[in-house]
């Protein structure tokens, strides 16, 4: 069985692979505040953050050649995280959205990635050198946002990689991020999910982005069904409420922290990922890998935007 912290290297190499796009945050003046954002490039910047140097995080995506894309590498590269697996397309550019948010406090988002250089980041020339070199890695990281902008060639082409790796001994985390609006169908989406699924060591999961794609009754069910699958390790994020935890046939209920005041819940799922892996990958049990989870979204909710200050 292969658990996240039973790894041999004392500084393991992971590899997150996604979008990140241009952010544009509406404000109530009609002004735009412009940044960046995205699932795994939030779980990666606050995984280099906390791993430090017990470990070395690269990005895996595909960007234009234009000065957002540069801004982008800059910043990653700030925050050492390594720009090796970034490819840069000439003539495309990133995805972007934008947030609007009404009087309520409600967000609503606007998405333009159907062009997204990252649409191509698996099937281009430059991409097989990226592939062959992923399964060496000892970590590989990737969601369900992943699976749905990487369309069916590179979903084929991630599979493949995925089960190389597997084979290599590398350890496969997915983070189910399920969005409905990126995918043609929800059994297209299935479909996707239960291709990648078998090969996962550490599901991160969102209870009701499990809910709304499988349909799943209650957490007993969702445990149920990934116990078929033979996942070993299993998370379901729920929250403010206390996070449920299988492992390795173990039950764990682990509190939230408490927090005042919610300033913007963004990237709360994505920071608790990152905080989770970082501890399992150094050593900590599942209920120290979740309560630093919760001690870092806790810290990321109490600011705007997904990615607070170092």
């Amino acid at each position: 069985m292969n658990t996240i912290n039973t790894l041999g290297p004392n500084t393991p190499r992971i590899a997150l692979i996604g979008e990140c796009m241009i952010e544009l945050q509406h404000r109530a003046d009609g002004s735009l505040q412009q940044s960046f954002g995205g699932d795994t490039l939030n779980t990666a910047v606050y995984l280099s953050r906390e791993l430090g140097t017990a470990g070395s995080v690269d990005y895996v995506t595909a960007l234009g050649d234009d000065s957002f894309s540069d801004a982008m590498c800059r910043s990653w590269s700030d925050e050492n995280i390594g720009l090796g697996m970034v490819q840069r397309l000439p003539g495309r550019l990133p995805g972007l959205y934008c947030i609007q948010t009404d009087a309520a406090g409600e967000r609503r988002f606007l998405y333009w990635r159907n062009e997204a250089a990252v649409r191509d980041c698996f099937t281009t020339p430059a991409a097989t050198p990226i592939l062959a070199a992923l399964p060496d890695y000892d970590v590989l990281y990737f969601s369900g946002i992943t699976l749905a902008v990487l369309g069916v060639k590179g979903r084929e082409k991630l599979l493949e990689t995925l089960i190389e790796a597997r084979q290599r001994d590398a350890r496969i985390v997915f983070d189910n991020n399920y969005r409905p609006r990126l995918w043609a169908s929800i059994e297209e989406a299935r479909a996707a999910y239960r291709s990648v699924l078998p090969y996962v060591d550490l599901a991160l999961l969102t209870v009701d982005d499990e809910q709304a794609l499988f349909h799943f009754a209650d957490c007993e069910a969702v445990f149920e069904a990934y116990e078929q699958i033979g996942t070993p390790e299993v998370v379901l994020k729920r929250g403010a409420e206390a996070c449920l935890i299988r492992c390795a046939g173990e039950s764990f209920k682990v509190p939230a922290q408490k927090v005042e005041q919610v300033v913007d819940t963004t990237a709360a799922g994505d920071s608790f990922s990152a905080a989770y892996l970082a501890s399992r990958l150094k050593g900590g049990s599942p209920v120290e890998a979740a309560e630093a989870g919760h001690r870092l979204a806790s810290r990321v909710i109490q600011v705007p935007g997904a990615l607070i200050p170092r």
